[in-house]
């Protein structure tokens, strides 16, 4: 049996806004701002893409976060991750991480680009719902599939 597809309409295109956030870091921004209601239960999704490190180099320092996910996906580059938890290590190009701060968390993501100074990547906020909201924290690397 053929499946029917439903047709879509695209309501609305958005272009991405840079914004520098962290201790300087530069970045675009897809959402986050105002359409916020309208992508519900994401709170923002940033595109850290750089040539140059002094774009990234000063990176997230520790700061705290509470009721929400965080998940960042690396393209290229080193992203070195420390934790409340005592969680640490690098988020390397095919890597991803998903941290849920939950009741809260203190963290520190602080990018190193690879060996041409490169950094790229992105990262997704999700609200957690209410009743989530003050789970333990935790926190899930997940390593780049290697293939024979």
């Amino acid at each position: 049996m053929e499946e029917t597809r439903k047709q879509r309409l695209i309501n609305k295109i958005w272009k991405s806004e840079p914004t520098i956030e962290g201790a300087g870091v530069h970045l675009k921004r897809a959402f986050g701002f105002h359409e916020l209601p309208l992508f519900d239960p994401f709170l923002l999704l940033d595109d850290f893409r750089s040539e140059n490190p002094a774009d990234y180099k000063a990176g997230f320092p520790w700061h705290p976060h509470r009721g929400i996910e965080t998940i960042t996906y690396v393209l290229d580059g080193d992203v070195e991750h420390g934790d409340s938890m005592g969680h640490k290590g690098d988020i390397s190009a095919g890597d991803i991480q998903w941290m849920t701060a939950g009741s809260g968390i203190i963290h520190q993501e602080m990018p190193k680009g690879n060996k041409k100074g490169q950094m790229l990547g992105f990262q997704l906020w999700a609200n957690l719902p209410a009743n989530m909201k003050m789970m333990d924290p935790r926190y899930r690397g997940i390593k780049k599939i290697k293939f024979l």
